[in-house]
């Protein structure tokens, strides 16, 4: 076991020096996310919400120590057992890094780097147990743990010595040229249940496959533009920020949202038009898909088609709710694209966009079964019911979306009764959700509320029930409430 300490301390403290995801712990873990299949992916995310990394690490380090502690019991008369074991998790680490796409060859310095002080250290660690005894074993037990927490601490201070918080700090207030509207003070229904309009950077919802968030700096940070373009450009951080820029309020939905789900958030987004950006390298004819890419591997593929329609106010943005963007939600940049769920256009990170088919490259999301094409589906959800208003009436409230479409109107429906319209909220535009209530009629005891949302398009969502893979669940959300 403490070989295997040993060896994981050694390939972090290395890691530092050739990329911090080199580090074969956080290497397989990334390994992990990337092969698993959608299916365990979402019940992970169900079951755990944004604490699902850190559940992947632990359950990590506990499969890893137990393996570690049967090896060590086998190898009691001769070390080939234990070094047969550290030389798997090795090859293990060499392969996980080998396939990160955001690593070059001298990563592989570090699970390399592992695998030698794990066989080391177990060998001198056996040796001094067969020949010096307990106490001779206690002894290198201790100067081993203290060496691996200093090389270990010594890694993690060098892998996050990029101080993006510092960076982001010293951004200074980002001031729109063009500011959005003011929010209506009846834009949300917040005192009857539903969430305020817009929602605070601490408890916008976030999901993504970074294991660990990347610490980018501006100052380190650049946005290559290329592929089938006219000619290739790169942006600087300064380029984008002296620009000209604009404030949009955007409600942004996770296709792994259920039927009810919290995967949904609205923010004022600053930044650059993302079509201006793409006018400028100049698109070629045939380009398909915007092949986007964040500077730790991931990416995303969006319809050409999409970014560059007319009034869709796609985004590179570089700031949310009047700050530049949190780090965990993209700093220095991401995109915004309204209307479309966040695997196929709302990149973190971002550093590459590459103008390219849909034939030519399969963005991560597609490689796992997911659709290329990925519209916000229109629907509600139920935040509130309650029974304390007036006896005999219940009060309902919740919200509905149908980003760059609408929200016309929102039915509801105690038990199998006939539906009722509720009272819309102001709309604020048609790229962000829009809050409801309706106070009903329900005698005193338990029943159902079921909601349904109808688009300005005049599409009323529908009631079959599908799964979030491969394009985003449906149907109506019913929840049980009791009556005073």
């Amino acid at each position: 076991m403490v070989s295997l300490v040993a060896a994981l301390a050694a390939g972090h403290l290395v890691a530092a020096f050739v990329g911090f995801n080199a580090s074969p712990y956080l290497a397989v873990g990334n390994a992990a996310i990337d092969l698993v299949p959608a299916w365990l992916k979402e019940f992970a995310t169900s079951t755990f919400g944004t604490a699902d990394k850190t559940v992947l690490l632990l359950g990590m380090a506990v499969v890893m120590l137990a393996l570690a502690v049967v090896a060590g019991l086998i190898s009691r008369e001769r070390p080939l057992p234990g070094q047969l074991f550290i030389g798997a998790f090795g090859v293990l680490g060499i392969a996980a890094v080998w396939f990160r796409p955001d690593l070059g060859q001298a990563a592989l310095f570090a699970p390399a780097v592992s695998l030698l002080t794990g066989v080391t250290v177990f060998r001198i660690l056996h040796r001094g147990a067969t020949e010096r005894g307990l106490s001779g074993s206690r002894r290198s037990f201790l100067i081993t743990v203290v060496g691996a927490g200093v090389l270990g601490a010594i890694g993690q201070g060098l892998g996050t010595r990029k101080d993006a918080s510092g960076s982001r700090a010293a951004v200074g207030p980002l001031v729109p040229a063009q500011p959005a509207p003011e929010v209506p003070v009846d834009a949300d229904f917040a005192r009857f249940g539903t969430p305020s309009f817009i929602t605070a950077n601490n408890d916008f919802y976030r999901i993504d496959t970074a294991l660990v968030v990347p610490q980018v700096r501006t100052e380190d940070w650049s946005l290559r533009i290329h592929g089938m373009v006219d000619k290739e450009i790169t942006f600087s951080y300064e380029d984008i920020r002296s620009r000209p820029l604009v404030e949009r309020i955007i409600t942004l939905c996770c296709v792994s949202n259920p039927v009810g789900g919290e995967y949904i958030s609205t923010a004022r987004f600053i930044g650059v038009d993302l079509a201006e950006l793409l006018d400028e390298a100049g698109v070629r004819q045939g380009a398909e898909q915007l092949f986007s890419t964040s500077s730790d591997g991931f990416s995303a593929g969006t319809p050409v088609s999409t970014v560059m329609e007319k009034g869709r106010g796609a985004m590179l943005a570089i700031g949310m709710n009047g700050e530049p963007l949190p780090i965990e939600h993209g700093f220095p940049a991401r995109l915004v694209v309204p209307g479309l769920y966040g695997y196929v256009s709302a990149t973190k990170w971002v550093t590459d966009l590459e103008l390219t088919t849909w034939d030519a490259k399969q963005a991560y999301w597609l490689q796992r079964g997911w659709s290329a094409q990925g519209p916000i589906k229109t629907e509600s959800r139920i935040d509130s019911a309650n029974g304390t208003v007036v006896p005999g009436k219940v009060r309902v409230a919740g919200i509905a979306w149908a980003q760059h479409t609408g929200i016309e109107k929102v039915e509801v429906r105690v038990d199998q009764g006939p539906w009722q319209e509720t009272l819309l909220s102001a709309e604020v535009n048609t790229d962000s959700w829009r809050m409801w209530w309706a106070q009903l009629d329900a005698a005193k005891g338990s029943h159902t509320v079921t909601v349904r949302a109808t688009d300005k398009s005049g599409y009323t969502q529908t009631e079959e029930i599908a799964d979030v893979v491969p394009d985003g669940a449906t149907g109506w959300q019913t929840i049980t409430f009791s009556a005073a």
